[in-house]
């Protein structure tokens, strides 16, 4: 980015755990609700939107994770980092400089992404959960496939847990409550279907989404992103990172 020139890029919950690399200029965070405090974090799921302030050189790698996939390789409860960026170095500590220093040296991305295979299928084969990592991943099936549209009791029954069993587990996996989680999945859906459906009025996409009413999309788009849907599409590209 030219010198003295910013850009605000405007983060909403994806539904995704990340794990980002930062190799020139960091970006900051606009007002007080997070921040960057290291250029190598684990970015948990989030509740709500924020802003990143853009200025100088910005080169970064990224890895996202599936939903319950961060918990696989860092032997942690990922609800520990909801609504938060934890430096790597605070999870791993041995192994954080040496993977940093390994990515900052390799010159293409895919010397990049081998640097970080090999990092985490060393973590995954000292932290695989298979029986509940299971359930969850069922629970998660059918989230996909109801695009959100399940409730929380339904998905204790189906991991055959009791809700309040249920609910911790998810929590520990997934890293933010069943209820939380699917508000972002229906979220993430009415981005998913705007992109592909151009035309659609904002009612028909509440309908399609399962939204209540049209006051509920509002709600539930004004929490996660900051704007109502009608702002929302007239200023950001409808694309779903969870979806996509």
């Amino acid at each position: 980015m030219p010198a003295g020139e910013k850009h605000i890029q405007r983060i909403v919950p994806s539904g995704l755990p990340e794990l980002i690399f930062y190799f020139e200029h960091r970006p900051k965070t606009v007002g007080n609700k997070k921040s960057i405090p290291e250029n190598t974090c684990i970015s948990g799921q989030q509740k709500g939107f924020y802003d990143l302030e853009v200025s100088g050189k910005l080169s970064l790698f990224s890895i996202l994770f599936q939903p319950h996939g961060a918990s696989l390789f860092f032997d942690i409860p990922v609800n520990e980092l909801f609504a938060q960026n934890v430096p790597l170095k605070f999870i791993v500590k041995s192994e954080a400089p040496e993977l940093e220093s390994k990515l900052s040296a390799a010159e293409t991305f895919l010397e990049k992404v081998s640097v970080a295979e090999k990092f985490l299928l060393k973590r995954l084969a000292k932290n695989y959960k298979h029986h509940e990592f299971s359930r969850i991943n069922s629970c998660l099936s059918e989230i996909n496939r109801t695009k959100g549209l399940v409730s929380p009791e339904r998905l204790s029954a189906l991991t055959c847990l009791s809700r309040k069993q249920f609910e911790r587990n998810f929590s520990a996996f997934v890293g933010t409550s069943p209820r939380q989680f699917l508000k972002t999945v229906r979220f993430q859906n009415a981005l998913h279907t705007k992109f592909n459906q151009k035309s659609v009025s904002l009612t028909q996409l509440a309908c399609d989404c399962g939204y209540y009413d049209q006051s509920h999309m509002i709600n539930d788009f004004k929490s996660l992103s900051g704007f109502t849907p009608g702002e929302y599409f007239a200023c950001c590209e409808p694309y779903s990172d969870y979806f996509e």
